[in-house]
């Protein structure tokens, strides 16, 4: 890709319980390169930073519904709980990043220092895994 001057974007996350504001955050960072590469969280790493009970969709699934959007070009995974060997490899030239991490999100640093940018988008109002979580409980 670098060889025929492609720009690459990354993204990363567990997007578990994938919902529209995984996809308008996706759609937004192909918008920004020639290359799109999803880096998703392994279950274990999903387990180690956000608890044990998740993820509720194994990575083999959450890589079947990443890989068939159309504005996704590739879909990686990492067992670490932080992207950033992932991104030392890649060198992205830019990576997405969702409001609530800000500017100085964990990646910046790795980000940063082999050329890339930072790209933050706006989330979705109360559209998130845990509120949908919360709401799935209310029906119980």
């Amino acid at each position: 890709m670098r060889e025929r001057n492609k720009t690459i974007a990354t993204i990363n996350g567990s997007f578990d319980l994938m919902h529209s504001g995984h996809l308008r955050i996706i759609y937004e960072a192909s918008t920004l390169s020639d290359i799109l590469i999803v880096a998703l969280n392994s279950d274990s790493s999903i387990k180690k930073y956000k608890s044990k009970k998740r993820p509720i969709i194994e990575l083999k699934y959450r890589i079947e519904m990443v890989s068939a959007l159309f504005f996704v070009d590739y879909v990686t995974s990492f067992d670490e709980t932080t992207p950033i060997k992932i991104l030392n490899i890649i060198k992205p030239d830019v990576h997405i990043n969702g409001k609530e991490y800000g500017k100085n999100c964990i990646e910046a640093d790795i980000v940063k220092k082999n050329g890339g940018k930072i790209h933050i988008v706006d989330l979705v109002d109360n559209l998130s895994t845990t509120n949908i979580l919360k709401k799935i409980k209310l029906c119980e």
